[in-house]
């Protein structure tokens, strides 16, 4: 990360509640074809998040606090802020002063950009304001919120538009909210039950992979660029008896995680 910072755009995206078992069922059935073909042959790295809602998560990854893989022992960072004591700062870990690697990029002659999805990025509360005023801007509007059905395009042209109108180092961050219930709102009108499930979970990634690849083709297009992608935290279904997440259960847990790059 040492090396990334500075010549590397850098794209963040969290994939607002994503399970780590559906993705890994819909990338081993072939069916994200944008994200897959940039992911690891084996498919998503399973690991765990260090928070079970969108607030928590996000304050910890600002933090450098990326999901950890979910195997025992010490895992480096990709970006830290510094701090005594530090277990997990090696040597090509991208290491800031600022309490954010976001403030951090910042510093570093980068433009930080977050367009918002779920309501923690909704500036109409103090609240939704406090995620946001890391970044130099910020976008959201309620098509891109979790009622949007063309969320992802919405985020995603956006997203394409700051890039074509910048020439300086961009830190580009995407709350994905299209996977956040309801998600049921993007299975086809036959098969649409009354609540969200597991099979319009799945429904709603794979709108999001088809949603992306605009983004993707811009960012190859304009620089060399980093790509983190992952889950902020999972959601139950029923399972145990659980529904929905801010709770101690495997699937909130447990999510997918990746890193590329494109445009080198």
């Amino acid at each position: 990360m040492r090396q990334v910072v500075g010549s590397h755009d850098i794209v963040f995206i969290t994939l607002d509640t994503l399970r780590y078992d559906v993705a890994q069922a819909e990338f081993n059935a072939g069916r994200l074809p944008v994200l897959q073909a940039h992911l690891p042959p084996e498919g998503w790295e399973r690991r765990h998040t260090p928070g079970s809602f969108t607030y928590a998560a996000h304050h910890a990854f600002f933090a450098g606090f990326l999901p950890t893989p979910a195997e025992p022992g010490r895992h480096p960072r990709l970006f830290a802020t510094a701090f005594g004591g530090s277990e997990t700062t090696v040597s090509h870990t991208a290491v800031f002063d600022e309490a954010s690697f976001i403030e951090g990029l910042a510093a570093r002659a980068y433009r930080t950009i977050c367009i918002g999805g779920v309501g923690f990025f909704n500036p109409e509360t103090a609240l939704g304001r406090v995620l946001p005023a890391l970044f130099q801007e910020s976008h959201w509007s309620p098509a891109m919120g979790v009622q949007g059905r063309h969320s992802t395009e919405v985020q995603v042209s956006l997203a394409c538009e700051r890039l074509a109108a910048l020439e300086q180092r961009v830190m580009l961050f995407l709350n994905v909210s299209a996977i956040h219930s309801p998600n049921r709102i993007f299975q086809a009108a036959g098969e649409r039950g009354t609540q969200d499930s597991l099979a319009s979970h799945a429904a709603a990634l794979r709108y999001v992979d088809a949603a992306l690849a605009p983004l993707l083709d811009t960012c190859a297009r304009r620089a060399p660029t980093l790509f983190i992608v992952c889950a902020d935290h999972g959601g139950a279904y029923g399972e145990d008896g659980y529904r929905g997440h801010r709770i101690a259960h495997d699937t909130v847990w447990t999510v997918p995680y990746t890193h590329f790059f494109v445009g080198r």
